[in-house]
C-alpha cells in the first residue's frame, strides 16, 4: 500500500508539479485521503518518502551504468553524473525551492541525499585517473562542485525564471565538468 500511493504521489508531482494535494493524490488512486493518512499521518512524510523514492531509483540507474559493459570509462563517468530515469525526464524540477519554506524537512532530505551516494562515481573517476582516461583532480572539490550546482538548479529560481529545464542545466552541468571549456589545449 506504501509503495502504492508513493507511486500515484509521484505521478501527480510529474502531471502538475509539487504543488499537490493530498486530495489530488487520492483521486490519482481512487481512494480516500482516509486510506492514505492510515499510512502516511502527514503530506510531509508522504514527500520525504517520495524524494527517498526518486533517489533509490537514481542509484539504481547509476548501478545500471557502472555494469554496463558497452559503454566505455569517460561515458561511464559522464552518465553517472547525469543519470536520471526516464520516468523523471519530464518533471519540472526547477520548482522544488518553494519546499524550502514550506516544507524544512522534505528540502533537507533532498539536500541530504543529493550529499550521499557518491561511492560509485569516485571509483570511476580514481579508475579514470589510474588508467591515464582522467586527469587527477581533488574529489573532494569536484564533488562539492556538483553537489552545489545541482542543489543550486533544484532550490534556486534562476533555472525556472530563464526557461531551462532541469534536465538541460544537468546536461550542461555534466559536460563543463568532464570535458572542460577548453576547445584547444595551448
Amino acid at each position: 500500500m506504501r509503495q502504492h500511493i508513493v507511486e500515484g504521489a509521484l505521478r501527480v508531482v510529474g502531471k502538475q508539479g509539487i504543488k499537490f494535494t493530498m486530495d489530488d493524490v487520492a483521486a490519482e488512486l481512487s481512494m480516500s485521503k482516509k486510506t492514505i493518512y492510515t499510512v502516511f499521518r502527514d503530506k510531509t512524510q508522504l514527500m520525504l518518502a517520495m524524494v527517498d523514492h526518486v533517489f533509490d531509483h537514481i542509484k539504481e540507474s547509476e548501478a545500471a551504468v557502472v555494469q554496463d559493459p558497452s559503454l566505455s570509462l569517460v561515458d561511464k563517468i559522464r552518465r553517472i553524473l547525469g543519470v536520471m530515469p526516464e520516468v523523471y525526464h519530464s518533471w519540472d524540477f526547477t520548482h522544488f525551492y518553494t519546499l524550502q519554506d514550506k516544507y524544512p524537512t522534505v528540502y533537507t532530505r533532498i539536500r541530504e541525499r543529493l550529499e550521499n551516494g557518491w561511492e560509485m562515481t569516485l571509483q570511476l573517476l580514481d579508475e579514470g585517473v589510474r588508467q591515464g582516461k582522467v586527469r587527477p583532480v581533488n574529489k573532494t572539490v569536484f564533488q562539492l562542485a556538483f553537489e552545489a550546482a545541482t542543489e543550486r538548479f533544484i532550490m534556486g529560481s534562476e533555472l525556472d525564471e530563464n526557461g531551462i529545464s532541469y534536465m538541460e542545466a544537468l546536461e550542461e552541468l555534466v559536460t563543463i565538468l568532464v570535458d572542460g571549456i577548453v576547445i584547444e589545449r595551448e
